[in-house]
């Protein structure tokens, strides 16, 4: 059974938002079109409390983008985004969610960043997601959305690590940064996953 995962189509990571990927709502339409082809579709959703260490503003003196070790893991310091209760964390409604079954959230614990649908960076908690598609019968999960480069990424890489056969699915994907995508994507196939 193939499983599409949809990555944080949230306000916040489309243009306009606090966090924005460019050009990640032209994207959207083709996830849309993408999600009868699937047996089952879940999402994921960014859903941080105020004050999460992940953001830059809860380390005074330090810029976004600056990257600290927190809790003995490495950090990109963000801009404070998708807050739990604000507009900037809600799926858009462009985004078709007819289909979707389960939308597992993430980033809710203040002292680490997730960017895993599977689990946080640290992997000391799972979001239930793996357990929820194995208990469908899923056996091969496509990985889209918003950032490439690290939240698709990140669950697509957890996908193998779990024993899924994964994959990401490109045109329905935008990076933040286009280099260090090129780097991941080459990871993730020598693990082998594929890159639709």
């Amino acid at each position: 059974m193939k499983a599409l995962i949809i990555i944080d189509v949230q306000y916040d990571f489309l243009p306009g938002g606090a966090l924005a990927v460019n050009h990640g709502d032209e994207i959207v339409q083709t996830i849309n079109e993408l999600q009868p082809t699937y047996d089952l579709v879940v999402a994921t959703q960014d859903w941080h409390p105020r004050g999460h260490k992940s953001f830059f503003t809860s380390h005074p003196g330090k810029t976004a983008f600056e990257e600290i070790t927190l809790n003995g893991l490495n950090q990109v310091l963000w801009p404070e985004h998708c807050i739990q209760g604000t507009k900037g964390a809600e799926l858009v409604p462009e985004l078709s969610t007819d289909a979707v079954e389960a939308i597992f959230r993430k980033g809710m614990d203040k002292e680490i960043d997730s960017y895993s649908g599977f689990f946080d960076n640290g992997k000391k908690k799972s979001t239930g997601m793996a357990d929820y598609l194995k208990g469908r019968g899923v056996t091969e999960v496509a990985v889209c959305g918003v950032a490439a480069d690290y939240c698709v990424y990140y669950t697509a890489n957890d996908a193998l690590d779990l024993g899924f056969k994964s994959s990401i699915i490109e045109r329905a994907s935008k990076p933040i940064d286009q280099e260090r995508y090129a780097r991941v994507k080459a990871d993730f196939q020598s693990k082998g996953g594929t890159v639709i």
